[in-house]
């Protein structure tokens, strides 16, 4: 701890760190050296609005997990001056309040990309064996063998060329897999052996694997939806370790029906845990509790960037 004077309260709730203990994660040191008190919310678990109540007095920065943080929370937090994210998304937190208020919001972008592309890649791979229903079918004492595919004869899909989309493209080729690439803002580079960016609807159409890497559209709509999924090739394996609300629900659970999806690999939810809707409890949909950036090197390259980004923050005062 250091010797100086509080220069305020620093909460912190992402539940990897608060499981751990806050006082004991060295990523944290530079904020108690730099004078701040930390604060920590729940133990291993996502604070409640009432949780939240009960430690924002005199807390003047925020490390964030996935809670969410709306105007009426951040009410309760009338000194506080910044929020750093301990992930790449800030979609839980509301972004307008928070700019009316002059609290600056920053997000630790990349540091999990490499452990949320490894998921990814996992459930693509674990999607084209049929493990999963194979593993449940076998323990319930049948056997089941069904024809898997092989990387070099498909083509994957990546929606989303950022960090995580970049890394599981790479992930793909090496493995002999074309690659498709859909995203209008980023730069796709050229050359052998270069994935090939493409419109959106050419990339449900001519793509076997597709996995999802973007936020979701501005106007709230599902970016897959029926007219997606009626143009994929019939048995593609569908990834979604972004975002719920990409997906609409019920046109994904009606493609695994008829076949034109063999498997929907999912690890975001709209809460956690998710209520088990038909969707989720579907014997071809593979689900994991969020562990996309769930590693000790992403949670480790989190936890500091923040750490940065908070003190960044801090030190250079309100924004203009």
């Amino acid at each position: 701890m250091s010797d100086l004077p509080s220069r305020g309260r620093v909460l912190v709730t992402p539940r990897s760190m608060t499981a751990a203990g806050v006082a004991t994660l060295p990523a944290l040191r530079p904020l108690t050296e730099a004078g701040y008190e930390l604060v920590s919310g729940p133990p291993g678990r996502q604070p409640t609005a009432a949780d939240l109540h009960e430690v924002a007095d005199g807390v003047v920065g925020w490390v964030a997990g996935v809670e969410r943080i709306d105007d009426e929370v951040l009410a309760a937090f009338p000194d506080l001056r910044a929020i750093s994210r301990n992930g790449a998304g800030a979609d839980a937190i509301d972004a307008a309040a928070a700019e009316r208020r002059g609290v600056q919001v920053a997000t630790a972008r990349g540091a999990n990309a490499r452990g949320v592309a490894e998921l990814a890649f996992a459930h693509v791979l674990a999607g084209l064996r049929g493990l999963p229903l194979a593993d449940r079918v076998l323990r319930e004492g049948g056997w089941a063998r069904t024809p898997g595919r092989e990387l070099p004869d498909l083509t994957v899909g990546v929606v989303g060329f950022g960090a995580i989309g970049r890394t599981l493209a790479g992930f793909a080729a090496a493995f002999g897999a074309r690659v498709l690439v859909s995203d209008p803002f980023a730069r796709v580079p050229e050359g052998p052996g270069a994935p090939r960016q493409v419109a959106l609807d050419e990339l449900f159409a001519g793509s076997d694997v597709i996995s999802l890497h973007a936020p979701p559209p501005a106007d709230g709509t599902a970016l897959v939806g029926v007219a997606q999924l009626a143009t994929v090739p019939t048995g593609a394996v569908l990834v979604n370790t972004a975002r719920s609300s990409l997906v609409d629900d019920a046109a994904v659970l009606a493609a695994l029906e008829s076949g034109r999806l063999s498997a929907y690999a999912v690890d975001a939810f709209e809460s956690e845990p998710p209520a088990l809707t038909p969707l989720l409890r579907h014997e071809r949909t593979i689900l994991s509790p969020h562990l996309g950036g769930y590693t000790d090197a992403s949670v480790r390259r989190a936890t500091e960037q923040s750490v940065v980004n908070l003190l960044v923050m801090l030190d250079s005062g309100p924004p203009e």
